[in-house]
């Protein structure tokens, strides 16, 4: 099944079904979705919008982001959840190229995952309980996106082989996310070449960090945000072939 799904604006709306998990079971399809920013939906994208029955979005940007950027539109029977995870803001495009960016990245991963505790939380709550396909989202699908992907999937028995696999599927819609920024920075310079990039690394790097802290990306998730056993088991029991 393709894991891409096409629009005319959105350059990295994509599912996460199809995983395997270490229960044997897999993610289903058609029932979780991973977007860049749904404020860039084209009239000519929402019949396509429609279609995949999504009732149920989760913004992680700020509230300032959305206030310039625009926010997923207002349809019938869409509950709206805005849930800003990261709380020290950065900006990607002047990282100073003389540094490590995949470790950069991951610090600021790191970051969120501490300060974004009371959201994250939120978040995967919402998922479990939402009764029909649901996207998250972030600016550009990269990163806020990326790291709450990326622990849910841990949390459902993903291994870090496909983590990681599905956070570089990103770097398919780099270049289309470059020419976005460009578009909307007529008068900056894009100082930092790694723009728009996910690698493997990044996302290895903060697993691994998780890890070293609290054991495991479970241990965090139980530790830090609080997950239970039985949000575990909602998650799965939603989200996983029986």
């Amino acid at each position: 099944m393709d894991r891409h799904v096409a629009f005319d604006r959105l350059h990295n709306f994509r599912d996460l079904g199809g995983y395997r998990t270490d229960d044997g079971r897999t993610v289903r399809w058609r029932l979780l979705y991973r977007s860049d920013s749904l404020g860039k939906l084209a009239d000519a994208d929402l019949d396509r919008f429609h279609a995949l029955g999504v009732r149920t979005v989760i913004d992680l940007r700020y509230p300032w982001e959305i206030a310039a950027r625009g926010r997923a539109p207002q349809l019938d029977g869409l509950t709206w959840h805005n849930l800003s995870i990261e709380h020290r803001p950065y900006d990607q495009a002047t990282i100073d190229p003389a540094l490590d960016p995949w470790r950069y990245l991951a610090d600021r991963y790191a970051e969120v995952a501490e300060d974004g505790v009371a959201e994250l939380r939120q978040a995967l709550a919402v998922i479990a309980a939402a009764d029909a396909p649901l996207v998250f989202h972030c600016a550009s699908g990269k990163d806020r996106t990326g790291l709450l992907a990326a622990l849910l999937l841990a949390l459902l028995g993903v291994d870090e082989e496909q983590i990681a696999a599905d956070f570089a599927r990103t770097e398919l819609a780099t270049e289309r996310l470059v020419a976005d920024w460009r578009v909307l920075n007529p008068d900056r310079e894009l100082l930092w070449p790694g723009y728009g990039r996910a690698p493997e690394a990044v996302i290895r790097h903060f697993l691994a960090d998780l890890t070293e802290a609290y054991g495991s990306v479970v241990g965090y998730a139980t530790a830090r945000l609080g997950v239970d056993e039985a949000l575990t088991a909602r998650l799965r029991d939603r989200l996983l072939t029986s």
